[in-house]
């Protein structure tokens, strides 16, 4: 019997294609399972129902700010939580005639969105009527010079910033209550399938100069990650043209245009305008803004990792380092964007627990239980 037996070929080393090949091939494995473990998780969570809030039995008339887009999302959105909290909602805009309506519908509380736009003297009516009368303001601190003349006209006042309550007090105003804007989750979800846009870095917003001023610093190295900023005004950027699509100059993306963005992108940048502006703001007093912009919740809403710059109300809503990171300087921030770009089960954890934060404490069902907690009461 012949034990002679033949010995394997040793291994041959892989040529450097190869091993690029099977690089990559490890990287697309490790992506796919990271993005279907991102998007399973995200799928579970937005299943679950939404806390019950009680509904109460009043009659709400909804004046709309009649000012369209981009306003016009948020009517959409107080709108279905007034709709789910109480048993009867009339809705109008400040275009219409309220007496008539009043007459003939007789709401206990009539609350209006923004409200530039409607007559004053018909809310002195309203209100010696005996109808309640309440007003969110959508933009402080950034109109206050409009804001002051209008607010002594209603018996309820809410602002979505801390620092106007004092201001609005001290101009005599006995029911001012600070209340945030939130998520509405039928504009501002995640997608839980594969996502059809795939970014590392988004920002979505208008080019107010503040915003400018700050991507100048840190541009080029922003580009070379796969970046898009969307908004109007971008011209303003002398280097837009640079980069072509990737920065576009003059389109408002509809909410679910947004939330598909948000969601395909890795990191959501949330760079808050500035209560200094010259050109866009009507807030003489310079009063600072320190809370957070709707568009805090709407892109924890959507799933993915916010880098907001600070502001020193945010960690009563989402807590730094856990469910949002935050920036100081376009250095930092650049810094936290290749870092997340890097740790991808950290980024992974915030923005699952920003979501999770989110649809507990910051949806408009919520905010709209507050506002009529405020004016009636516990249910």
């Amino acid at each position: 019997m012949n034990n002679d037996f033949i010995l394997p070929a040793p291994p041959q080393p892989l040529t450097p294609a190869e091993q690029e090949k099977l690089r990559g091939r490890l990287i697309g494995f490790k992506g796919g399972y990271d993005e279907g473990y991102l998007r399973g998780r995200l799928a579970i969570l937005d299943g679950r129902a939404e806390e019950v809030l009680p509904v109460r039995n009043i009659h709400v008339m909804y004046v709309a700010s009649g000012k369209g887009y981009p306003y016009s999302p948020l009517d959409d959105a107080v709108l279905a939580a007034l709709q789910k909290l109480t048993i009867q909602v009339t809705v109008t805009d400040v275009r219409q005639n309220l007496i008539e309506l009043i007459a003939a519908q007789r709401p206990d509380l009539v609350l209006v969105l923004d409200g530039m736009d409607l007559p004053l003297e018909q809310i002195n009516i309203l209100r010696g009527a005996g109808i309640k009368t309440a007003i969110w303001l959508t933009d402080d601190p950034y109109y206050t010079d409009f804001t002051a003349k209008v607010v002594n006209y209603y018996d309820y006042v809410f602002t979505l910033e801390r620092n106007c309550v004092e201001f609005y007090q001290e101009l005599g105003c006995t029911d001012v209550h600070y209340l945030p804007f939130a998520a509405h989750r039928e504009h501002y979800r995640p997608t839980t399938t594969r996502s059809p846009i795939t970014r590392d870095v988004s920002f979505i917003g208008s080019a107010y100069w503040n915003r400018v001023n700050f991507f100048r610093e840190v541009l080029p190295e922003l580009m070379t990650y796969n970046s898009v900023i969307n908004g109007i005004w971008w011209d303003r950027l002398p280097e837009a043209a640079l980069y072509g699509e990737r920065i576009e100059v003059g389109k408002w993306m509809s909410p679910q245009e947004t939330a598909s963005a948000y969601s395909g992108s890795k990191i959501v940048i949330n760079l808050h305008r500035s209560h200094i502006d010259e050109v866009a703001n009507n807030n003489t007093l310079s009063i600072p803004a320190v809370s957070p912009n709707p568009r805090t919740f709407e892109i924890a809403a959507s799933g993915t990792l916010q880098l907001c710059d600070a502001r020193d109300d945010m960690g009563n809503f989402y807590k730094p380092g856990k469910e949002i990171e935050t920036f100081d300087s376009p250095r930092e921030m650049m810094d936290k964007i290749h870092y997340y770009l890097n740790h991808e089960e950290e980024r992974r954890a915030i923005a699952l627990a920003a979501y999770e934060r989110t649809l507990k404490d910051h949806t408009y069902n919520k905010r709209i239980d507050q506002l009529l907690t405020v004016i009636y009461g516990p249910a």
